[in-house]
């Protein structure tokens, strides 16, 4: 959920591209060159850059970048500079930038987007900023790897992906990645990482083909993804079984899903209906009621992050009002209303003084879009039990200890009664210590920490993960 903080991976804000012209100035040299500084988003810091140079005799132009989106060279201007005070301005991004330079190595300063301001220093870069991520998949590669397209035909739409291979004959078994919440592309890249892709080429050589595909509406695939709900995605996710069912180098009874965060929660949604479905592998997968999960992942990450206990059960506390009229009140219009009155009433008894009365609202007024979503009115009642009871296929349940987005005490043992109570005893259970959300040997589990790890995903749970599939296929 690109809100607050992702529902079931970490939510970031979309860059998109400006194209206005640099106005001239006097004195700019000084200032050229790469600047970067880190803006907090939701309980994670996204790193930005701000690529400034000369155009003609003396005026600047400036483009931007955010590495851990992946996103370079987007132009944002006019940028102003007197020789001490900056100015760059990004309409297009309902962002602008104001910092005074410190010395020839700080500006200090501060980023203004969708009514909100941040703190943001920047610091000059001396040579290419790059992002080491040693475990992304490097040539040459033992297995084939090809673009392919399907449709999904009840919204006509068609997906695009990357089918890998395995050498040989096969017909070989077949996983089918599902992504987290949020638009991703068919890597699952966020913060410079892109674990889909690291699980793709380590489950293929070892003999399992995979599929993974863009989400709906991001890179080659078409669709409207900020309309679609959990269910919605989940017929993108059918469409792909059926076009492996009948692709002759797949096995058609060995075709399984492996879904992350939110993506574990649509692989049960395909597989209650779907008893071709072989096996499902749940990558930090909810098995929690949705509005339970929210309230958990708050508090997890508040508490890490070193939020007082009063001001925790304060913001669930509000929470939990915002969601009861967003529950009770289907009409948007109506529900913005109310949810405007629920929190003056808040700021007004715990006498909040003007100004941050006024911040509170705007915020507020800046996630009406996410809250009376068709995606979040679906998430905040959708119960995952309903239908890991349905499951009758052999399950592998992966997530780790530190997960604060998912929580590893929460919902695997949810995971687990809902099977049984299904009278499905099938399935393989690992915690892993250590690991976070995305699977990474973390400090603290914050999302903040995502781009700053090396580590893509655990090696010893791509292990796990092919030896379980792998056993499967040889029973």
């Amino acid at each position: 959920m690109k809100k607050t903080l992702s529902i079931l991976t970490v939510m970031l804000t979309v860059l998109i591209p400006c194209k206005l012209a640099a106005q001239d100035n006097v004195g700019n040299k000084a200032i050229t060159g790469s600047w970067i500084g880190k803006i907090p988003a939701g309980g994670i810091s996204l790193r930005v850059i701000f690529n400034l140079s000369l155009a003609g005799k003396d005026s600047l132009i400036a483009t931007m970048d955010s590495p851990d989106q992946g996103v370079k060279g987007i132009k944002v201007g006019p940028v102003k500079f007197d020789g001490k005070e900056l100015n760059i301005k990004a309409p297009l991004l309902l962002g602008e930038y104001n910092g005074t330079m410190k010395s020839d190595t700080l500006i200090e300063g501060t980023w203004k987007q969708a009514g909100k301001t941040f703190d943001l220093n920047l610091t000059r870069l001396v040579g290419l900023f790059t992002l080491n991520r040693p475990q992304e998949p490097k040539p040459p590669f033992p297995y084939t790897s090809e673009d392919v397209t399907f449709i999904n035909d009840k919204f006509n739409i068609t997906l695009a992906g990357t089918l890998t291979i395995p050498d040989g004959k096969g017909p070989f078994p077949a996983v089918i990645m599902i992504t987290g919440s949020g638009a991703q592309n068919r890597n699952e890249e966020l913060m410079g990482h892109k674990p889909f892709w690291v699980i793709a080429d380590y489950l293929t050589r070892n003999g399992i083909a995979v599929l993974r595909y863009d989400d709906r509406g991001v890179g080659k695939s078409q669709g409207v993804y900020s309309t679609a709900t959990t269910a919605d995605l989940g017929t993108d996710a059918e469409a792909a079984f059926i076009y492996l069912k009948n692709n002759s180098l797949i096995d058609p009874q060995k075709i399984g899903l492996a879904g992350h965060s939110e993506g574990g929660m649509i692989a049960p949604m395909i597989a209650a209906q779907n008893k071709e479905v072989a096996f499902i592998v749940s990558i930090a997968g909810p098995g929690a009621k949705g509005e339970e999960i929210l309230h958990r992942q708050n508090y997890d990450i508040s508490k890490a992050a070193g939020v007082s206990e009063k001001d925790i059960q304060t913001g669930i506390s509000t929470n939990k009002k915002l969601f009861s009229i967003i529950k009770q009140e289907k009409d948007n219009k109506i529900a913005e209303e109310k949810m405007t009155v629920a929190i003056k009433k808040i700021l007004a008894k715990e006498k909040t003084t003007p100004e941050d009365s006024e911040k509170a609202m705007k915020q507020l007024q800046s996630q009406f879009g996410t809250l009376t979503s068709s995606w979040f009115r679906y998430f905040l009642t959708l119960d995952p039990s309903a239908y890991w009871k349905k499951v009758k296929c052999p399950v592998l349940i992966l997530n780790g200890e530190k997960d604060l987005q998912v929580a590893a005490d929460v919902n695997p043992p949810a995971i687990e009664k809902a099977l049984i109570s299904g009278k499905n005893n099938s399935y393989t259970t690992h915690v892993f210590p250590g690991l976070n959300h995305l699977f990474q040997h973390t400090k603290t589990g914050l999302p903040s920490e995502y781009g700053n790890i090396e580590e893509t995903f655990s090696p010893d749970v791509l292990k796990v993960m092919a030896d379980w599939i792998i056993h499967l296929e040889n029973k």
